[in-house]
């Protein structure tokens, strides 16, 4: 008869088993598992689009001809196979806040269960441990144990058929506990190999900078000036503003035609009507993309709390996550600037202008050139949140429009 209710302490041992092992590392800003579900599969496609651009970042290095084009092709393409080492990362977090959600719903299930189960099985087994001899002693328990027999052979079976559910939800259990085994190892996995790759683009810049060293100081200049303009601004808008008529002035100058030499017959000269420069396309940049993967928390247009209007989209990433050009142009500005953190501002061609806010650390200076998806920064160490400005002439435009 023991061996009948031999089941009866598998089935404790597998209570307790469901609620130790691998405990997930959920994720606290994702409020219901539909919220959840989404952000993993948001996090999945940004993973294979930066894998995308990684390979084609890549390629375009490896055919470039000048050594300054393929390091920076190089540095571009290792920011993007950082972002899809972040966003597996993301991925493996919301899986793991999934897991978590259906093991804990499946323990509190189990508990409702367990209680009477467990005094049945309880009581079984002391009725069928009851010793025979003893049983013939007591008047009348021959009877007894006939009548007792007969129950078990009844009752325990039945017992076997209403826990065959119970033992399947166990099994259950077991799988997401291996699920949230696989998972974890898969993250850490990821967490590793963005720490390498880190590490290559940190010796990738080191090597930047250390080639640019020698002709510095024009940068340092330019530099100077950028940072006296921000402490000169008002504000956000009008250091922007700034920027831009300093932009135009130097492509207007640029654009001057050089000193002529005097023509040994001046008169027999012809005066010809000179060229007028090119126009400038008047779309944004060539594959605008966001500066970060993460949640859009507000967009453009929303209201900002402060009476107006949000002038770009705000993102809300992993912390440190990697921070990128989202074009290519060049470094206007580069530094701290009041209430906003650390700020980039790129110029790019046609009047466009994108801003970068929120940084915690910024990785270029004024005057170097990115392309799009170059490193920028990166972002904070808790909760951070960067923010995306797309302006044309001065004219805030929706970037997502772009994208």
């Amino acid at each position: 008869m023991d061996r009948r209710l031999a089941f009866a302490p598998l089935l404790l041992a597998a209570f307790v088993g469901v609620g130790a092992g691998v405990q997930a590392q959920a994720d606290s800003r994702y409020a219901t598992p539909g919220e959840t579900r989404a952000a993993m599969e948001r996090a999945l496609q940004d993973q294979r689009a930066a894998e995308a651009r990684a390979k084609s970042l890549e390629l375009a290095a490896s055919r470039a001809d000048a050594e300054v084009d393929k390091t920076m092709g190089e540095s571009a393409a290792l920011a993007a196979r950082i972002q899809e080492s972040e966003a597996g990362i993301a991925a493996a977090q919301a899986r793991l806040a999934l897991i978590d959600g259906q093991r804990r719903a499946l323990a509190a299930q189990l508990a409702l269960r367990q209680k009477p189960v467990v005094r049945l099985t309880g009581a079984l087994q002391r009725f069928s441990r009851r010793p025979l001899a003893l049983s013939v002693m007591r008047p009348g328990s021959v009877k007894e144990m006939v009548y007792l027999r007969a129950l078990l052979a009844t009752t325990v079976p039945e017992v076997q058929r209403r826990t065959a559910a119970l033992r399947g939800e166990i099994e259950r259990g077991k799988a997401l506990q291996h699920a949230a085994q696989q998972t974890l190892a898969a993250l850490r996995g990821g967490e590793r190999q963005l720490e390498d790759r880190r590490a290559q683009l940190a010796a990738l810049e080191t090597r930047q900078r250390l080639a640019s060293r020698a002709a510095s100081g024009e940068a340092d200049r330019e530099a100077e000036r950028a940072l006296a303009l921000g402490e000169q601004a008002r504000d956000l808008d009008a250091l922007v503003a700034t920027l831009s008529q300093a932009g135009s002035l130097r492509d207007k100058l640029a654009a001057l035609p050089g000193p002529l030499i005097r023509p040994p017959r001046p008169d027999r000269s012809i005066v010809t009507e000179t060229a007028a420069p090119a126009v400038a396309a008047r779309g944004a940049p060539a594959g605008y993309q966001l500066p970060v993967t993460g949640r859009t928390i507000t967009g453009f247009g929303a209201p900002n709390g402060s009476g107006g209007v949000s002038q770009g989209v705000s993102l809300a990433p992993r912390d440190g996550a990697q921070v990128v050009a989202p074009g290519p142009g060049r470094v206007v500005f580069a530094g701290p600037y009041r209430g906003y953190g650390q700020i980039v501002i790129v110029e790019h061609e046609g009047g466009w202008t994108s801003l970068v806010t929120g940084m915690a650390r910024v990785d270029v200076a004024v005057g170097d050139t990115v392309l799009g998806g170059s490193p920028l920064g990166v972002a904070g160490p808790r909760h951070p949140l960067i923010t995306l400005e797309l302006r044309r002439n001065g004219i805030p435009v929706n970037p997502l429009e772009f994208i």
